[in-house]
């Protein structure tokens, strides 16, 4: 069995309920994983929840529940999410299960006794609502602690630590010379630029149990758990180690014995993340992973976050988006369709309903929805619904723009990938208009030529269900349905010129995007 391509989202931590920037990571990914299906590879994707930590500690002493029944509750919702937002994942992982936990023992054993780790007393500041250390560095001019610290408490306690420092050079050399292995290009930039002018500290893998309790015990040394950053990085690893991927069992050591299959997972080819988590991928985790003697992710590919109406997303304040009533108004592949269309990977984007229901009723509802009922209903208006015979007349073009977006899904740009697959939904509404079918059908000397823009609208139109499908499986499946298509829309062989023969029976034209009216300009 040949390696499958893995991907993952970041797992999300169970916190709160999930909002804008949790779907648009899960659904890039999907579409990223979809697409490489489409093509023919094996893919694994993963996503999950990160459940450890103080801050779940914290919220489940205040709602007066244990905290594993905490999770459990907030799992069951977000394990709702994922289903309505329509993901492809192979697994979904939760850090509180088993499997998981005794692969961070695993990997904290093989680490200490290779002499990565040591002891020391701590005197300084933390971040409850970060979960973080902080230094003097971090103040503001005047001696404050910025608000997006929360409480900061001054500590006096002994930890645990990984001497992260003495792999600087290493780090930054394997980013230097993998130029992909930090994507987009700014953002491994900034990576660089950070390990070129700052000293890499030790990071500290451990909290006392006296103080949070809620974590994975540390193996060799049960007064401490484990940093709940340490915990979660792991989860990618821990999956394909439960599955018995020998790439992830094997630098493990005896600790983890397991029996081999023939799973070839790790790898990771795209660990898909936010921006704000960039450190804690592009440096911590490889770190952890070189010190273990394992392969190392391909990329790490990072995007940016969502405003609303130009300002910051605020429970606080109202400016939110929530994305299940939003799919529950217009549906989840225009949900979708909007988000891949409108962010690109990498810069921050801004949602505005105004734009949501332009693109809606421009590109979806009177761009391909009109075109396929269009043809459509032209076919079994004109020719009883029965395909004439194959000609070519756009395939060069439809060519063209099937290689466009194919190679932009493989550079991992979605949002370009639907550009490209609009340049062939625009030419063919512009060929209904250059061809004037109405008019040719009240001409029976002109019955060849008719045939000819009929043929090339439908196959058109089932090309683009297989261009589409990675974002929206749902519509592709139902154009592929009213044109009675034989094969899948997930099948990207299918984007080849010529899938629908001379005789063919097509079914009724119905809408794909019903019309939601604008309201009138003030």
């Amino acid at each position: 069995m040949s390696k499958r391509f893995y991907l993952t989202t970041a797992i999300d931590y169970v916190n709160g309920a999930p909002h804008l920037g949790h779907a648009y990571e899960k659904v890039v990914a999907d579409v990223i994983a979809r697409f490489h299906r489409s093509i023919g590879d094996s893919v694994f994707f993963l996503t999950g929840l990160d459940e450890h930590g103080q801050k779940v500690q914290l919220a489940a002493q205040q709602e007066g529940q244990s905290p594993q029944l905490y999770c459990d509750t907030l799992a069951n919702q977000w394990s709702a999410f994922v289903d309505r937002l329509n993901l492809s994942h192979d697994d979904f992982v939760r850090t509180t299960q088993p499997r998981h936990s005794c692969v961070v023992q695993a990997l904290l054993h093989q680490l200490n006794d290779a002499g990565h780790f040591y002891k020391a007393a701590y005197t300084g500041f933390y971040s409850v609502k970060e979960e973080t250390f902080l230094t003097e560095k971090d103040r503001n001019p005047d001696g404050t602690w910025d608000a997006r610290w929360g409480q900061v408490n001054e500590l006096i306690e002994e930890n645990w630590y990984f001497r992260m420092g003495v792999h600087q050079q290493w780090l930054l050399q394997h980013i230097e010379t993998h130029p992909d292995f930090i994507q987009p290009d700014y953002r491994r930039n900034e990576v660089l630029g950070f390990l070129r002018s700052q000293v890499l500290g030790d990071l500290c893998i451990t909290r006392p149990e006296s103080r949070l309790s809620w974590g994975i015990p540390l193996p060799f040394d049960p007064g401490f758990v484990t940093y709940v950053w340490f915990d979660a990085l792991v989860n990618y690893f821990s999956v394909p180690a439960s599955l018995g991927d020998s790439q992830a069992t094997g630098p493990l050591g005896a600790r983890y014995p397991v029996r081999p299959t023939s799973l070839e997972v790790w790898p990771a080819d795209i660990h898909f993340v936010g921006k704000d988590i960039l450190k804690f991928h592009a440096v911590y985790w490889p770190i952890m992973l070189h010190t273990l003697r394992a392969a190392l992710p391909k990329t790490i590919l990072v995007h940016g976050w969502w405003q609303k109406d130009g300002q910051k997303l605020s429970k606080s304040t109202g400016n939110v988006v929530d994305p299940l009533s939003v799919i529950d108004e217009w549906g989840v592949d225009a949900f979708r369709y909007y988000m891949t269309r409108e962010l690109g990977i990498g810069p921050d984007g801004n949602w505005t309903d105004d734009s949501f229901k332009a693109r809606y009723n421009s590109e979806l509802a009177n761009g391909l929805g009109n075109l396929l009922n269009r043809a459509v209903n032209m076919l079994n208006k004109y020719r009883a619904g029965i395909v004439p015979l194959p000609t070519p007349t756009l395939a060069s073009e439809v060519q063209t723009s099937v290689e466009s977006t194919r190679l932009a899904y493989l550079r991992h740009d979605p949002q370009e990938a639907l550009i490209a697959t609009w340049t062939l939904v625009n030419r063919a509404n512009l060929f209904v208009e250059q061809t004037r079918p109405f008019t040719l059908a009240k001409d029976p000397s002109k019955a060849s030529e008719l045939n000819d823009v009929l043929y090339n609208l439908i196959e058109v139109c089932r090309i683009l269900a297989v261009l589409i499908w990675p974002v929206m499986p749902t519509i592709a499946v139902k154009i592929y349905d009213q044109l009675k298509a034989s094969g899948e829309p997930s099948n990207w062989q299918n984007s080849a010129w010529g899938g629908l023969t001379e005789g063919h029976q097509i079914g009724e034209p119905l809408p794909l995007f019903p019309r939601k009216d604008l309201p009138p300009k003030k």
